[in-house]
């Protein structure tokens, strides 16, 4: 494992999440992978929210749970606008919806994953049975509320069109200005293996930034990483930084009585 790098193969690596994040201004979109508590980038997120900046607009499967990943954002009124798949386990998340503090334009979880590998390839929409008849193609589903529970804002209807006697809705496709993914190790040339799970939404939202941001656990040299075991060619990455193992995240912890408890 390379611990310092010489400046003739540092590549895409940077010193330190602080240095990484330096750059996102207020208002910036952003791609985030990770599900759930699995292959969240924490500590790129954490040294963003150390920062003065703010209103973000986000792209993620969801936003956290207390006290760790997108929450930290949440939590200090940083993000204006979550365009994810699932509102549960964070009570935070749902209270700033529901209370007209968040705008949150909720997506089918295989239609959010699509609508960023997509945008990452180049293509502008596809045609997608998930949602048709259903207020997400309809229109109307709540994007922002106001104070006293009405609907502040509403999603619009979508494009519906035909293809061998089934009916599909179109999805535009997803790109952001920056993408902040975790891998278990990466290159100084930003090719990147992911850990098992952690597969989730890193490769996808990776793909989708235009400037795209890996923290990893591991760091090496170009050359250590068999072709074979790459997730994500570097051509993907533009900075990668060093964090170290990471300190996993249990979302729900149960635990049963031994025998003869």
């Amino acid at each position: 494992m390379t611990d310092h790098l010489t400046p003739l193969h540092a590549g895409k690596a940077v010193a330190s999440a602080i240095e990484a994040v330096a750059d996102i201004p207020s208002g910036a979109a952003l791609a985030v992978g990770g599900f759930g508590v699995v292959g969240v980038p924490d500590v790129l997120i954490a040294a963003l929210a150390d920062r003065d900046v703010s209103g973000f607009e986000i792209f993620s499967n969801n936003c956290g749970s207390a006290r760790h990943g997108l929450d930290l954002l949440l939590t200090a009124g940083k993000i204006r606008r979550m365009i994810s798949s699932y509102v549960g386990e964070n009570k935070e998340f749902a209270r700033q919806y529901l209370s007209g503090e968040l705008e949150v334009e909720l997506t089918p979880q295989g239609t959010l994953a699509e609508k960023l590998r997509a945008g990452g390839a180049g293509i502008p929409a596809f045609f997608t049975p998930a949602g048709v008849g259903t207020p997400i193609s309809q229109g109307g589903l709540p994007w922002r509320y106001n104070a006293d529970g009405s609907v502040a804002a509403a999603s619009p209807p979508k494009e519906i069109r035909e293809f061998r006697g089934k009916r599909y809705v179109l999805e535009e496709s997803i790109t952001a200005d920056f993408s902040l993914v975790h891998a278990l190790k990466g290159d100084t040339e930003g090719n990147l293996v992911f850990n098992k799970a952690a597969m989730n939404f890193n490769p996808l939202a990776a793909m989708a930034g235009r400037i795209c941001i890996a923290q990893v656990e591991e760091l090496v040299e170009p050359g250590e990483i068999d072709p074979g075991e790459v997730h994500l060619p570097g051509i993907f990455v533009n900075r990668i930084v060093h964090t170290g193992v990471q300190d996993k995240q249990i979302e729900k912890r149960t635990v049963s009585a031994g025998k003869g408890a």
